[in-house]
């Protein structure tokens, strides 16, 4: 019987002065070993559907679990089974990558293991960084940093807002290998991310939010059953079909 990892039941986010809610009545699930890809345009409720599945801001209803545990009500077992990368991660700056790996371990009460340290930095190749002060790393390392922390206890669920920002392309290629594998290994991955082609070849299923809600969702060989590209479906999804023939008579010419 397959595990599911992350669900998402009826979830709705409604900010102070806003005309619509910033996530609408949202349910989903996603499976032990499955890569999921959380699309849409900016300002589609995203990244506050990845924070209330995290537990780091409350639904105004609905329920989020991850691994069977509420993230309202159980939070530190919910939260001790889930890893988090956001788009901009939070860095100790005066630490060294290596104390950093070991504060991160200490929190997840992860036993120190300096041969699991030194493994997960060399596999972002960070190893010559290891004792330099975070301060000195460049936007890339700091996300391959942020990256190999979270992936020190474990996690049962991974969720990587924008995890690609910063990073080179072979940076993107060792990310992509790595989610390969964790995703091999039982955890559930919840990707959001603008790359569609990306996404399309990463991601076993894909689910594209439009105004707070579900819009499409699928395998990228079911949304692209009909002969049409994701990038497509996106467009038809989140309203903007159409918008190449927009685009040219805006510049006054033809595509």
């Amino acid at each position: 019987m397959v595990s599911l990892l992350i669900e998402a039941r009826s979830l709705t986010k409604r900010y102070a002065g806003a005309s619509r809610a910033a996530v609408d009545n949202l349910s989903l699930e996603v499976a032990g070993g499955e890569i999921f890809g959380f699309l849409g345009e900016n300002g589609a409720g995203k990244t506050t559907t990845i924070k209330m599945l995290c537990g780091l801001i409350p639904p105004d209803s609905g329920v989020a679990q991850i691994g069977g545990f509420d993230v309202q009500k159980e939070p530190i077992p919910a939260k001790k089974s889930l890893g988090y990368i956001p788009d901009n991660p939070f860095l100790y700056e005066k630490l060294t990558g290596s104390e950093f790996m070991e504060l991160m371990g200490d929190l997840y009460d992860v036993p120190r293991d300096p041969s699991r340290v030194g493994d997960l930095m060399n596999l972002f190749e960070l190893s010559d960084k290891r004792d330099s002060l975070i301060s000195g790393y460049s936007r890339g390392m700091r996300q391959k940093i942020a990256l190999a922390a979270q992936l020190l206890h474990h996690p049962r669920a991974l969720f990587l807002d924008e995890p690609t920002v910063g990073l080179d392309p072979k940076g993107v290629l060792r990310l992509h290998e790595v989610l390969r594998i964790v995703a091999a290994q039982g955890t559930a991955v919840f990707l959001s991310t603008h790359v569609l082609d990306a996404a399309a070849q990463l991601c076993d299923r894909i689910g594209i939010l439009h105004q707070g809600k579900l819009a499409a969702h699928g395998t990228p060989a079911e949304l692209t059953s009909g002969g049409q590209s994701l990038g497509d479906v996106f467009l038809e999804a989140t309203g903007g079909a159409g918008a190449s023939g927009e685009v040219a008579r805006l510049l006054g010419g033809t595509l």
